[in-house]
């Protein structure tokens, strides 16, 4: 059956759908694509019981922290982030490196599952300032993605608006430097 509105009715109602604020990509139930393959996975990610007790030994502080605030703000409280204690083995270690050859050849940061304590190397060569990438945005960028990865997100595909995106340069110039709705949308889909 079809509706159809006249005059003053249609003008209303066009007024009122208007208004109401863009729901954004339709997620659903289904997944946003990971490029090349695979899924998001609680199994692949450094969270034990809902925590990351992270260790700290790394030039990029105010990186890190902008990651933790963009990964535990809009309603995002499933995981818990804390630095890690004298009396347990860190989840997560955020570390240096400066290079620009073999495996980190145009790597800005690499998160890593290890045994025991996972990863988050970030890349001096081009972060520090007078790199490439050295201005305070690339680096919370940077941050804030590979601690997607260490929530167990995959990278995805640029058709989404998230923060996940592999190519850090496409997110740089689509104006995507934070968690965005569709990146809450997968998490509550991952952790609830």
């Amino acid at each position: 059956m079809f509706l159809f509105l006249t005059g003053l009715a249609a003008s209303a109602a066009a007024t009122v759908l208007l208004s109401l604020p863009h729901p954004g990509p339709a997620l659903g139930g289904v997944p946003a694509a990971c490029v090349p393959s695979g899924h998001d996975s609680r199994g692949r990610s450094s969270v034990d019981h809902g925590v990351i007790a992270w260790e700290d030994d790394t030039v990029f502080d105010d990186a890190r922290a902008y990651a933790v605030g963009q990964w535990t703000g809009g309603g995002l409280r499933k995981v818990r982030f804390r630095p890690d204690t004298v009396s347990e083995v860190a989840d997560l270690e955020w570390n240096d490196t400066r290079s620009s050859g073999g495996d980190w050849k145009n790597v800005l940061a690499r998160w890593t599952g290890l045994p025991g304590t996972d990863s988050i190397t970030m890349n001096r060569h081009y972060l520090d300032d007078g790199g490439s990438r050295g201005t305070t945005a690339h680096r919370r960028r940077v941050a804030t993605h590979e601690l997607g990865h260490a929530l167990g997100f995959c990278h995805k595909s640029t058709k989404s608006g998230s923060v996940m995106w592999a190519d850090n340069a496409e997110a740089a110039r689509s104006g995507i430097d934070r968690v965005t709705a569709d990146d809450r949308a997968h998490y509550h889909r991952l952790w609830g």
